[in-house]
């Protein structure tokens, strides 16, 4: 999903409700979905404590080291933003929830800085050889 200013979208409701996430980052959920659900062995609902790691795992495979800033630019700061993030296309009809779910499944799931950063190996983020 990438967001293209020149087409309606209904982002632009979600953006004008809460402006402190930009589009990318809406984008970014939605892709990090998809992401999640490939390293599942069948498809399935996702917690928001897997879709968090799906969304680690896919900046940093995405941006390196980069990862925690390119997020921060988006507004993105923490994983309780990953869950406004999701809760805001669950409002707008985008994405649905289960019963069981809860935006508080986000809450401080791990750290931006231990978890971009920190563990960041570039090692192994080389390509073969």
């Amino acid at each position: 999903m990438r967001y293209n200013p020149h087409v309606d979208n209904p982002l632009d409701d979600i953006i004008a409700r809460d402006p402190r996430f930009k589009p990318e980052a809406y984008a970014f959920i939605h892709d990090a979905i998809s992401h999640t659900w490939s390293r599942l062995s069948e498809r399935r609902h996702v917690t928001g404590q897997e879709l968090c790691e799906g969304c680690r795992e896919l900046a940093l495979s995405m941006y390196g080291p980069m990862a925690k800033a390119v997020l921060n630019s988006w507004g993105v700061r923490s994983t309780d933003d990953f869950g406004s993030l999701v809760y805001n296309m669950i409002d707008a009809g985008l994405m649905s929830k289960t019963d069981e779910d809860s935006i508080q499944d986000f809450h401080a799931v791990y750290d931006f800085d231990d978890a971009l950063v920190t563990s960041y190996n570039i090692e192994s983020a080389k390509p073969d050889a």
